[in-house]
């Protein structure tokens, strides 16, 4: 699908783009920034130049001159009589990625902090030891199965059940990760433009999967240490959305815990709205504190919640499984909605998650007890190494989530891998561009690349900020201090339309 930019969001998406350099470079970088932590997606059409020209208020041949450098510099194709597209160099489309979960290429040398995404626990590498016995049990079967063979769904739904919310194995559907279950739920219960309410900031991917459906994504602003929970509520009441995403236990990427009563307020509002609300539980497990308790989002039945789940932060993305929590008339609608897609999940990833989960108490604690060592380490050299920038210790999850004390966080994305670092900028967590004074920084290396991808941040940031500072007007004010972007209380996105 193409996306047409229309003049008055690019400009706000633009944002301050205008420095004491030519006009014309000044917007060329500002696209180029936007393209390359894909806020404008790729195959979009940007604006004509007559009309971006006066929306920007400068001239047009300011636009046409950056426009032309754009194409020079492989950012932009232009078709006569289309229209000009967003493109990268083929020679950046590995080590500049858009999506967050693309690895770094062939860079060995760079540390990735662009991926919050623990190395394979060594539970996995036990638990596919001895698969032979295992799959030799169950070969008369077709080897697939579009909900999920009858043990793996039996075994989650006894933890959900252990856990306070009674579960049977027809209220759980396997998938190939929290992802995949996502985007199932999207095409189930909406259609093309309804709105789907979620956090800002939140998972990058989470909103792309709405987007690229072409439904409208209506964020509510986290204010730095709570939930808008008020804001939630009326708004779910007023505007009906037809589907809502929270991250509740350990957001991404804020670490943030959602109250109880707000959970309660959630699920009573969308109840009595007709919609349906979807819990990602995919690091609810990550609190690190060891005797932490383990609990569900939530513990009440309804057919309008939903919970998906993943093993990929807890064991390893690369078993690509996750699954969907729901009423059982839900699920088998899953199930037939996705045969028309695929066959299902292989048989031997699912065995080996069976084996992990009978175990699982060893896994958590092995991998908690990594995870809090790699937060505290890294926390340790960015106080030590980056005093100006400030943060919250979480209490769980894979990252950090950074006050940056200034909105340059996507100009630090592209110049970190100069230093050997990689990045995503905060823009990419939040609505139309905002949030571009905050960095996530997952805690998921050992130490000694922690600390050194630390120093080389440190040499980013200076870079950035001298270069910054000798730029900015005298006019323009630093970015006050502040725990959150207040600013940002409610925005509805209509993809990039």
């Amino acid at each position: 699908m193409t996306y047409s930019l229309n003049a008055s969001h690019l400009d706000r998406m633009l944002g301050r783009w205008q420095s004491q350099g030519p006009a014309y470079l000044d917007l060329a970088n500002a696209f180029r920034t936007l393209i390359m932590d894909g806020r404008l997606p790729l195959g979009s059409r940007l604006p004509a130049e007559r009309s971006l020209a006066p929306q920007l208020g400068i001239s047009r041949n300011t636009v046409t001159a950056a426009y032309r450098l754009l194409r020079e510099q492989g950012y932009l194709q232009s078709l006569r009589g289309n229209g000009s597209f967003i493109t990268i160099p083929a020679d950046h489309q590995q080590s500049n990625r858009i999506a967050s979960w693309i690895p770094a290429g062939q860079d060995r040398d760079a540390i990735d902090f662009t991926i919050a995404s623990p190395q394979a626990s060594t539970s996995f590498f036990d638990a596919t030891q001895s698969l032979h016995d295992d799959i030799g049990g169950n070969v008369e079967d077709a080897g697939y199965d579009l909900q999920g063979i009858s043990q793996l769904r039996r075994l989650l739904a006894d933890r959900y059940t252990s856990l306070g919310l009674p579960t049977s194995p027809s209220e759980v559907m396997v998938t190939a990760g929290a992802q995949h279950a996502w985007g199932l739920l999207i095409r189930l219960l909406t259609k093309e433009r309804d709105q789907v309410l979620m956090e800002s900031p939140t998972y990058p991917n989470a909103v792309d999967a709405v987007r690229s459906l072409n439904r409208q994504t209506l964020m509510i602003g986290l204010d730095g240490s709570d939930w808008h929970t008020d804001l939630i509520q009326t708004t779910i009441s007023r505007r009906k959305p037809a589907l809502s995403y929270f991250m509740a236990d350990f957001h991404n990427p804020t670490g943030l815990v959602m109250p109880e009563e707000t959970r309660n307020r959630v699920i009573a509002s969308t109840e009595k709205a007709g919609g349906h609300v979807v819990f990602d539980e995919t690091l609810s497990d990550l609190a690190l504190d060891e005797d932490s308790p383990l609990r569900p989002t939530t513990t009440h039945r309804s057919p309008h919640v939903i919970m998906i789940g993943s093993f990929s932060k807890i064991v390893w993305a690369g078993l690509r499984l996750g699954w969907v929590r729901a009423p059982a008339p839900l699920i088998s609608r899953l199930v037939t909605l996705r045969a028309a897609a695929d066959a299902g999940n292989s048989i031997v990833p699912q065995i080996i998650a069976c084996r992990l989960l009978e175990s699982y108490a060893d896994v958590l604690r092995e991998r908690r007890r990594s995870l809090r060592q790699g937060r505290d380490v890294l926390a340790d050299a960015v106080r030590r190494l980056l005093p100006r920038w400030s943060f919250r210790l979480p209490d769980g999850g894979l990252s950090l989530w950074i006050d940056l004390g200034a909105r340059v966080s996507s100009r630090l994305a592209l110049v970190a891998p100069e230093h050997g670092v990689r990045l995503l900028p905060g823009s990419r967590f939040g609505a139309d561009s905002t949030l571009d004074n905050y960095l996530r920084l997952p805690f998921v290396h050992d130490e000694a690349t922690a600390r050194e991808g630390v120093v080389r941040l440190a040499a980013a940031f200076d870079q950035v900020m001298n270069d910054h500072d000798a730029r900015r007007p005298d006019h323009q004010a630093p970015v006050p201090r502040r725990s959150a972007d207040r600013s940002l209380a409610m925005t509805s996105g209509h993809g990039f339309l």
